[in-house]
């Protein structure tokens, strides 16, 4: 692949249970891939408003990080990438806390485009995470939608 002479993309996946600055994230990552043509990213917060005092990510250990890095994996052998970054956090988030980042660096803004969507549309309806929500007081589980899906199926 273009700026990498073993062929392969610098990837990133971080699974993390602090607060992350998706600011410096993403300008650290662009930085390193000064090559690229295009750099995409989506950056998922919790939510303000409609009551949400506080959101909590949960996950299994032994299978989160090595399904971030699977999903890596099939995303770099998708697309023509530079760089793919995926970080994401789990344990006790108030809102407009970053979630989740993800961030494809390629030659031309199609495959970046195409590469974050597709993480994310992975991310959100085959993930490795538990997620429950307050809301005065109480918490609820929140499961995937149906247009979460939906969005997973238009892949295949």
């Amino acid at each position: 692949m273009p700026g990498d002479p073993a062929g392969a993309s610098l990837v990133d996946v971080r699974l993390l249970d602090a607060p992350f600055d998706p600011a410096v994230e993403l300008a650290a990552f662009a930085a390193a891939h000064g090559g690229a043509g295009g750099i995409a990213s989506f950056l998922g917060q919790v939510r303000a408003g409609d009551g949400v005092e506080c959101l909590e990510l949960r996950h299994y250990g032994p299978l989160t990080l090595p399904g971030m890095q699977d999903l890596a994996r099939t995303t770099q052998a998708r697309w023509q990438l530079e760089g793919l970054l995926i970080v994401h956090r789990t344990g006790q988030m108030a809102p407009l806390d970053p979630i989740v980042l993800v961030a494809a660096a390629a030659c031309h803004r199609r495959d970046a485009l195409a590469a974050v969507d597709y993480a994310m549309d992975h991310l959100k309806s085959q993930s490795w995470f538990w997620k429950r929500e307050q809301c005065g007081g109480v918490w609820t589980w929140i499961e995937p939608r149906e247009q979460d899906f939906a969005d997973l199926a238009r892949w295949d």
